[in-house]
């Protein structure tokens, strides 16, 4: 048996077999979050930061396809769940049809009630060794930067930065590809939702103050590249 040590949340309104799956996946290693319903697993996705979870479809405030949707929906450079969290779906719906709206819809994975815990375990343990082989959402460090982008914060030399919103969701836009110049048009979409460039002052104000904050010591991060738009750097030099 590999070692692990990965945080599932399990959504499931049915009490006995939310607490059977907390219960067994406990005990084979594995640090559990319980929602008994769409808006608390709305809340401890975006706070909690699970590995993986484990979604059944009959919530009582939401249909589960419908989390399964916002999770997947996310935009990665602004949501604080990650939108290729593993999703497995653990439903009484078992027609072929029920299947496929399931994995139409973004689930990795797809059990029917009822189900065998030793395949389900075993279904774990592949998904989340499959998708540890991806890039994640973890902490980024340009230089002296550090950057958390799902817990929303940032550190300069070991020192916190106090970001606004819009300040953090650049910032993480422009380290998700550190040195590359992204374009004010990009920008604007991604970070602020607009479909044009009109809001370019909205852009260099938010970059401005951007940059003030991270100005510690001379040190330069965020360069306003002519013409195009803005880029990271690690904080040493412009060239």
């Amino acid at each position: 048996m590999e070692p692990v040590k990965a945080t599932i949340l399990v959504v499931e309104d049915h009490r006995t077999t939310r607490t059977f799956l907390a219960d067994n996946l406990a005990a084979d290693g594995y640090e559990i979050l319980e929602a008994a319903c769409a808006a608390d697993a709305v809340r401890l996705l975006d706070t909690k930061f699970p590995d993986l979870a484990l979604v059944d479809l009959g919530l009582p405030d939401q249909d589960g396809l419908g989390l399964v949707d916002r999770i997947r929906s996310g935009d990665p450079a602004t949501a604080r769940t990650d939108p290729e969290l593993p999703l497995i779906v653990v439903s009484g719906r078992s027609s072929g049809l029920d299947l496929l709206r399931g994995f139409q819809r973004g689930c990795d994975d797809y059990m029917a009630k009822p189900f065998d815990y030793q395949e389900l375990r075993a279904r774990i343990v592949a998904l989340l060794r499959r998708t540890r082989r991806r890039p994640t959402a973890g902490r980024i460090r340009i230089g002296p930067l550090e950057v958390d982008p799902l817990g929303r914060q940032v550190w300069l030399e070991g020192e916190a930065v106090a970001l606004s919103n819009k300040e953090f969701a650049l910032l993480r836009m422009l380290a998700t590809e550190p040195t590359r110049a992204f374009t004010r048009t990009e920008l604007l979409r991604r970070v602020w939702g607009y479909s044009d460039a009109a809001a370019t002052r909205t852009l260099d104000s938010h970059a401005a103050r951007l940059r003030r904050k991270l100005g510690r010591h001379d040190a330069r991060f965020v360069i306003n590249v002519w013409g195009v738009g803005y880029r990271l750097i690690d904080g040493g030099t412009t060239a």
